[in-house]
């Protein structure tokens, strides 16, 4: 039960990195990025490939994969700066299916639909199972108190009140001397870098990854974090995470509670469950649990 447990932080806290990475780019900016789960399993593929195929040590994987997602987030937000609300909702959705077609479709490269197995995991040979989940939800815990802190203190920066001046109103912020353009790139490749941070950590963790784990159905998952917890505020991205997980673990034991219930039924009562929990919540507090609040400039006393 304690294993069971420990798994379930580890995967509240890659929920809430990719919370996190959501905020920078939607809260903060504004821009809507539909494609998470493709930044997620570039991360995912590129530390798997780097640390199995070409046997590279754990942390250069992890590195390269963050800054791939970096990179190809720079490179969407660059392909698409013209583009606004629901087109680039479309957009970033398409390449978010994009990479998960190539995955299951490239075998060469990504060993199609079978997925990758055999992933390495930080000392997961010389640890029991209930150590090596005790260790990654560690390291999974400080990366999240990291990735909150950075992001906490991007927000309360000028930089952080230049990206919310932009999600405000854009032709203001660029006639204000923002140069709108270069930041919007550098927010949706920040925002990538965390997605793809999350990416690492689920694949050095479950060892397996296949093109199945990145459906769109993640980006609603996280979307949905984002907005029960607090859209732009980064406690609220990481509290709407835990939320989310929690009822999407614990409506596993509906079986043995509901003993007519079937895996099926299961399942669906996991996502009405969670469309009525979204419900109540912009219904009784609209802007999230934990509201966005204007933050105090850094080095303020008072």
């Amino acid at each position: 039960m304690l294993s069971y447990l420990l798994a379930t932080l580890t995967f509240a806290g890659i929920y809430g990195m990719l919370a996190l990475g959501l905020n920078v780019i939607w809260g903060m900016t504004g821009m809507i990025n539909l494609g998470l789960a493709g930044y997620f399993a570039v991360g995912a593929y590129a530390s798997a490939l780097l640390t199995t195929a070409a046997g590279l040590p754990i942390l250069v994987g992890a590195a390269i994969g963050i800054a791939a997602a970096a990179v190809t987030g720079a490179l969407t937000a660059r392909l698409t700066l013209k583009l606004r609300g629901d087109y680039l909702a479309i957009v970033t959705l398409g390449f978010g299916e994009l990479i998960r077609l190539i995955a299951a479709n490239e075998i060469w490269l990504t060993n199609g639909s079978d997925g990758i197995p055999g992933i390495p995991g930080p000392f997961r040979s010389s640890l029991s199972p209930l150590e090596f989940n005790a260790l990654f939800a560690a390291i999974t815990v400080f990366a999240v108190a990291f990735c909150w802190a950075l992001t906490e203190r991007l927000r309360r920066s000028p930089y952080g009140r230049a990206l919310r001046a932009i999600r405000e109103d854009e032709t203001a912020a660029a006639v204000a001397g923002k140069k709108v353009g270069a930041m919007k790139v550098q927010a949706f490749a920040l925002g990538a870098a965390l997605l793809g941070l999350a990416g690492v950590l689920y694949a050095h963790f479950t060892s397996y990854i296949a093109p199945d784990v990145f459906r769109p159905l993640l980006t609603i998952y996280i979307f949905l974090s984002l907005t029960a917890g607090g859209t732009g505020n980064p406690t609220g991205a990481v509290l709407g995470a835990v939320i989310v997980v929690v009822i999407l673990e614990g409506s596993r034991f509906a079986e043995a509670i509901l003993p007519a219930m079937s895996g099926a039924g299961a399942a669906a009562l996991r996502e009405i469950t969670i469309g009525v929990l979204l419900i109540v919540i912009m219904r009784l507090r609209p802007e999230g649990l934990l509201a966005e609040r204007p933050p105090k400039p850094l080095g303020a006393t008072r």
